[in-house]
């Protein structure tokens, strides 16, 4: 009986939960993939040569590895769905500004920020499944998380290249629709 009732517990929480952990993991994946839709664009308009792109685009890293611990070890003080949360807003509303880059300076400093901002989702992530699941049934919402990068990878091509066919809609080119209509969806979410 007691199996019987932890087994759907499980299912409920996993029902409950996953499809938004998910979701989550797709729209991560969309907004770290987007600088690589909008590089040739973002070169020509604004004059980022490839050598500026490849350390802006690495600086996210950089700051999204020294930030990890710091921001999990937040998320144990202050709680798994307050930092998650917080995380996607931040990376969100970040990711919506890259929109407003004007050279390699900004470019330089929003990808800084933009990994410290996103930094600690993939480990708090992690370790909020261990709130919520059994060993035997971790490994499962595990693998339906990291299938977040399967579709994001999907959906990051057709929906950049659409993202990026804006160009001049409003006076903005389809780089900046890219950035904004792609960081919005974290911070709803959210």
């Amino acid at each position: 009986m007691l199996h019987s009732t932890q087994s759907t517990l499980d299912r409920t929480v996993f029902r409950k939960l996953m499809p938004l952990l998910v979701i989550a993991y797709v729209i991560s994946f969309l907004d770290r993939t987007n600088i690589a839709l909008a590089k040739h664009a973002i070169g020509i308009d604004l004059g980022i040569s490839a050598a500026a792109y490849g350390l802006g685009a690495g600086l996210f890293f950089l700051t999204y590895a020294l930030f990890e611990i710091p921001s999990n070890l937040m998320m144990h003080k202050v709680g798994a769905r307050f930092w998650i949360t917080r995380i996607m807003i931040t990376w969100g509303i970040l990711s919506c500004s890259m929109a407003f880059i004007q050279g390699e300076t900004s470019f330089y400093v929003m990808r800084l920020l933009l990994g410290a901002a996103e930094a600690g989702l993939f480990p708090g992530v992690m370790l909020y499944l261990t709130y919520w699941f059994r060993r035997e049934e971790r490994v499962r919402a595990t693998g339906y998380f990291l299938l977040g990068v399967c579709i994001a990878n999907i959906l990051s091509g057709p929906v950049g290249g659409a993202l990026l066919q804006l160009d001049t809609l409003f006076g903005w080119h389809g780089w900046q629709w890219l950035f904004m209509l792609e960081g919005l969806p974290a911070v709803v979410l959210a």
